[in-house]
């Protein structure tokens, strides 16, 4: 295993790569080690210009889709009635930002709402505030990935077609940049929101000023072709019912989505992170505030009017009405579309930042599957990326990317979280009574129950056009959370806390043996007892540092149990633990060339189906790893954690069912389970085949005893043939030439070459490549 240069140098052995990393190498680039994970933190002016882009992005469609539900029953009365809703949107959310004004300052961690309601209700509660933010996430990407297209495509109608298209492949290529750990932090993700603020503040004062001096021009809502119905008549009395508008008002609600984003980002922020948050917090939801009500202005005294396919979109319209035609307003239109095309995809990637790290805080809470906690090679939540998505494609395909159609998805999720924020606050402040608490409890609950208000009216007005979906889904996905953590729980009442009295019957002795660990449990005891049986000369556990603090919680836990085994703790920084165990396992040979070296596996045998959706195969993969060394082998040591819980919790219904299917299937196939044996070794594979075992015109390794060796001559030339046995058959070879001069019987020979057939089973082979194993005759 050591090899040695001319010089006499020691080369390390290095484990080989697999093809699959080799490819994710290719398309990912190199890995990063753990030690480069770091959060930039982030001063206030370029924060300002990376946070505020979901927020501030949703002005480019909030007044239109007022607009979409206005006019088929309002008729022009809809640029009327515009203002008035767009007023309230304002005062909601003047509203929502004082009450994140509160969290902020009281938390200064990640996470916003669902770490706001955890610390007030508890985990189980706070999994109402995780699905509402994971379903918005995803509706986030969708939406503004759609809606920046439809301002591509308002300035290059013949990209029209392809709208869906298009926004696809801007999500799949969000995903892949993020996968190779695309950071939404610094200067380069504030240029767009900067851009996109002067571009229409711009538009705002421009238009203020040609409507006060001049006047706009003024679109023919009624004639043009394409545009969305425009009700014929006396709008106001046919038409405007209580029900439309809370509809409108619902779908302007939209443009409030992203407020929350500061909060689940305060880490980010310079010292004092909560003081800084809070300045600009305010001050996106003053900018904001002043872009939605001058689009909304502009859109009622222009009649910016919605297509139905989508575009032009209503900014579109009011920014050609501003700039007019000429170079400079063709030049300045372009501006426009260009800037709110870059605020909306940039805001839609603000989902892979936070959809990935919410779901590791639910995942860590044991509420959703721990493989969402895991970084990639890029150091990047990368599972949660690819589910993020997919989630997101799904839906683009399903909606045909119409903003429109998206709408209804989109509010619940986001004024449910600001309920949670605003009702978890309410109970910090009557929890603290910190000095002004009853003012901002007052804040705070105004905020919790105007936002249920909302997410009723969204849940009953938009029931028909999509938002059913959600009202099923969510109540669903927060019974799914739940489920999910009663099966952790479940098996951490067998794995983790089982009884401090329980005789240790394992005397630790010296063996040469690995045990794998990552936790201290039963499974683990159970692969140190397996251990001391295969009587070898060192017994040592290894645990490969992912996260440093999980190490010394393990180191700790070990110390408290008083476990006799050394363990030793290898840092891993590139989070590959098969590499690592291979790796290991190859140093360990190096230093004792004649040595053999057993890595046990525990691996806890859950639930069929949730046991694989919950737990990854770390076992299964370390296993295939080793068993690619030479004189080592990978033994997987199961404990059926599945078997504990049914005689802990007898009475689970799932566990009733799943002993019932078992029984008929035992029936059916006429088993006895009791026959299974208790552990299980998988076999590695096969590099050296039996001789039996050869295929016709397939290259093979084989080993075996020279048992002959003629030499002849053919055509003039020597030739050798050479007759190789093992216990399954024998082989002959046939070299030409000075090969094979140097074999005699009685040899052990390790041959490498293509069999060829004769007759009906592969009979020999051609000048293969060998190697003498063992040249002493026996």
């Amino acid at each position: 295993m050591v090899v040695t240069s001319e010089g006499g140098a020691v080369t390390r052995p290095r484990a080989p790569e697999t093809i699959g990393y080799a490819l994710k190498r290719l398309f990912l680039g190199r890995p990063l080690i753990t030690e480069q994970l770091h959060s930039e933190r982030l001063s206030n002016p370029v924060a300002l210009g990376v946070l505020a882009a979901d927020s501030i992005s949703s002005t480019a469609y909030g007044s239109e889709e007022v607009l979409v539900e206005l006019l088929p029953f309002a008729g022009l009365a809809a640029f009327a009635l515009l203002l008035p809703i767009t007023g309230v949107i304002l005062l909601v959310l003047i509203l929502v930002a004082a009450s994140y004004r509160q969290v902020v300052m009281a938390y200064t961690r990640a996470g916003g709402s669902y770490i706001v309601a955890r610390d007030n209700f508890g985990p189980r509660v706070a999994q109402i505030a995780a699905a509402a933010l994971l379903i918005d996430y995803v509706v986030t990407v969708a939406v503004q990935t759609a809606a920046g297209t439809v301002a591509v495509v308002s300035a290059v109608p013949a990209l029209g077609p392809y709208h869906l298209e298009i926004t696809v492949g801007i999500v799949v290529a969000m995903c892949y940049a993020n996968l190779r750990g695309l950071r939404e932090a610094g200067r380069p993700f504030a240029v767009p929101t900067y851009f996109f603020v002067a571009m229409l503040l711009l538009m705002i004062v421009v238009g203020v000023a040609r409507e006060v001096f001049w006047g706009l021009p003024v679109y023919d809502s009624e004639n043009i072709a394409g545009a969305v119905q425009v009700h014929q008549g006396n709008g106001l009395v046919m038409g405007a019912t209580v029900l439309v508008l809370l509809r409108a008002f619902a779908n302007g609600g939209s443009s409030l989505t992203g407020v929350e984003a500061i909060s689940n980002t305060v880490g980010s922020f310079r010292k004092p992170e909560g003081v800084n948050a809070r300045k600009v917090l305010t001050v996106i939801a003053c900018i904001l505030a002043t872009l939605l009500a001058g689009v909304a202005y502009l859109a009622h005294v222009t009649h910016a009017t919605p297509y139905v396919s989508g575009y032009p979109s209503v900014l579109s319209e009011v920014a050609r009405a501003v700039f007019g035609g000429g170079v400079v307003g063709t030049a300045a239109y372009a501006l426009v579309q260009i800037a709110t095309a870059l605020i909306l995809f940039t805001g839609a990637n603000t989902s892979f930042n936070g959809f990935p790290a919410l779901a590791n805080f639910v995942a860590e809470d044991r509420f959703l599957p721990r493989q969402l906690t895991k970084r990639g090679h890029r150091l990047v939540f990368s599972n949660g990326i690819v589910v993020l998505t997919v989630l997101s494609v799904v839906l683009l395909v399903v909606t045909g990317a119409s903003v429109n159609a998206l709408v209804p998805f989109y509010a619940i999720g986001v004024f449910t979280g600001f309920a949670m924020a605003g009702f978890g606050m309410t109970r910090h402040h009557l929890t603290h009574r910190e000095p002004g608490w009853r003012h901002k409890l007052a804040i705070n609950l105004s905020a919790g129950v105007a936002s249920t208000i909302i997410v009723g009216i969204f849940a009953v007005a938009k029931f028909t056009e999509g938002a059913w979906l959600v009202v099923v889904v969510f109540p669903l996905l927060v019974v799914v959370l739940m489920r999910l953590n009663r099966e952790y729980r479940a098996e951490a009442a067998i794995l983790e806390e089982f009884r401090t009295d329980r005789p240790d019957t394992v005397n630790y002795a010296r063996h040469q043996v690995f045990v794998l660990v990552s936790s201290v449990d039963l499974a683990v005891l159970e692969a140190l007892r397996y251990g001391r049986g295969l009587r070898a000369d060192q017994l040592i556990a290894v645990h490969f540092m992912i996260d440093a603090d999980h190490a010394r919680r393990l180191r700790a836990r070990w110390d408290h149990y008083g476990l006799e085994t050394p363990l030793k703790i290898i840092d891993c920084p590139d989070r590959r633990v098969p590499h690592a165990a291979q790796h290991e396992v190859l140093e360990s040979l190096a230093r004792n060339p004649n040595s053999h070296v057993t890595v046990l596996l525990p691996r806890r045998s859950y639930a069929p189906f949730l046991g694989r959706l919950l737990h990854d195969r770390t076992a299964d993969r370390v296993a295939h790893a080793i068993s690619r060394v030479p004189n080592a082998a990978a033994t997987i040591v199961p404990f059926d954690v599945q078997s504990q819980i049914r005689q802990a919790f007898p009475d689970l219904w799932e566990e009733r069912v799943t002993r019932r299917v078992e029984q008929v299937q035992t029936r059916i196939a006429g088993r006895d389970d009791s026959r299974i044996e208790a552990y299980e070794h998988p076999e590695a594979p096969a590099t050296i085949i039996a001789i039996r075992a050869l295929i016709g015109g397939q290259r093979a390794t084989v080993e075996g005893r020279v048992q002959e060796v003629v030499e002849n001559t053919r055509r003039g030339a020597r030739a050798l043939t050479v007759e190789l046995g093992d216990s399954t058959g024998t082989l002959r070879i046939e070299f030409t030439a000075n090969h094979g001069t140097d074999l005699t019987p009685g040899q052990l020979l390790r041959v490498t070459g293509k069999a060829r057939q004769s007759g009906h089973r592969p009979a020999y082979m051609v000048d293969p490549r060998y190697q003498i194993v063992d040249p002493a005759r026996q």
